[in-house]
């Protein structure tokens, strides 16, 4: 092909108008103001099936439901049942059953701390949330010492590390069959300053009630007005330890058994230090001994320090009796703050 007719060509494509694209439906387009879809319409998606309704389990399914209040009551004693048959438990150098206080004791009293004495609890932070601490507090109760196993509820479901409480105790109770060997395993020991001195050196806290039975057992004309302390044995074991000592004030305990008197002579038949009359016992026999609702209020106050006390301290009379005075007086003067504030002895 000769080059004029290559030049030739090029210019004819040049000059040649565009194709037009071929058109892919032979449809009428539609005219002015005649709607697209009446040409062009689709047919209708199939409608998907309602989904099935998450609150109605089709036939023949297993839905699961969470465990009632019951249930885990239930599931918790069966377990509990399992490790005390098994042994799966332990038992500290003081008889101690962490176990058997967390698992069945301290859920008997729980009722009592809710929902008989409705129990309110202010300045749980002071108590440290580890090593050991002393906690003193003011003694009542007339029939019953109510105020230390409330104690050791509060201490252990009010504080968010869960502490327990190792009671210190007195030689009747250790010396009453049974309730002895209860009192040990549930962490409570004899009221002496050895024993309280090795329990706070291994970080626990200990729990004492200097009042003793001259608190438990003063006449209801007196309540709220302090015993004395003693000779200050808990100030020597805090002191020899290096641990603070916390104030406890508790009220509401004094109602639960007013005691109206005090019968010495069987007293001193049945070798108890006092026999408690009250407005409801012994004249009500058994249902007597069953405590009044009162409302209580139980305060941890801000902790005394030792741990820059001189430990030869602990071996100088006035000053051991001096620093139980100065927790005796914070406790008094804290029970008075709560009294005034109160609204009514029931709530």
């Amino acid at each position: 092909m000769d080059e004029a007719r290559v030049i030739q060509l090029h210019s004819d494509e040049a000059v040649r108008p565009p194709r037009r694209p071929r058109r892919l439906s032979r449809r009428p387009t539609p005219g002015p103001g005649q709607p697209v879809a009446s040409i062009h319409t689709l047919p209708p998606a199939p409608t998907p099936p309602p989904a099935p309704d998450a609150a109605e389990p089709r036939p023949g399914t297993v839905v699961a439901t969470a465990p009632t209040g019951w249930e885990l009551r239930l599931a918790n004693m069966l377990t509990f049942l399992r490790r005390r048959l098994e042994g799966d438990y332990r038992v500290d150098e003081f008889g101690f059953d962490r176990d058997l206080t967390e698992h069945a004791v301290l859920p008997l009293f729980k009722p009592l701390y809710e929902n008989w004495f409705r129990v309110e609890v202010n300045g749980v932070e002071n108590i440290p949330a580890e090593g050991g601490a002393l906690l003193v507090a003011n003694h009542a109760g007339g029939l019953w010492a109510l105020d230390a196993a409330m104690t050791a509820v509060a201490v252990h479901v009010e504080h968010p590390a869960g502490r327990f409480l190792r009671m210190l105790g007195a030689d009747l109770v250790f010396g009453t069959p049974g309730l002895g060997a209860l009192a040990r395993k549930t962490g409570s020991t004899l009221a002496c300053a050895d024993d309280a001195e090795r329990l706070l050196r291994s970080g626990e806290l200990v729990g004492v009630w200097p009042e003793g039975f001259k608190g438990i057992g003063k006449p209801f004309r007196e309540r709220y007005k302090l015993q004395r302390f003693g000779r200050g044995g808990f100030v020597h074991a805090a002191i020899k330890a290096g641990v603070p000592i916390i104030p406890v004030s508790i009220v509401g305990s004094e109602e639960i058994h007013p005691l109206i008197g005090n019968s010495r002579l069987l007293a001193r038949m049945l070798a108890l230090p006092y026999f408690p009359i009250t407005p409801t016992f012994p004249w009500l026999g058994p249902l007597g001994l069953v405590p009044l609702p009162s409302k209580w209020y139980i305060e941890f106050g801000a902790p005394i320090h030792t741990e820059d006390v001189d430990a030869e301290a602990a071996e100088d009379a006035a000053a051991v009796f001096d620093l139980a005075d100065r927790v005796r007086e914070t406790i008094q003067s804290t029970l008075y703050r709560l009294l005034v504030q109160r609204r009514s002895v029931w709530r």
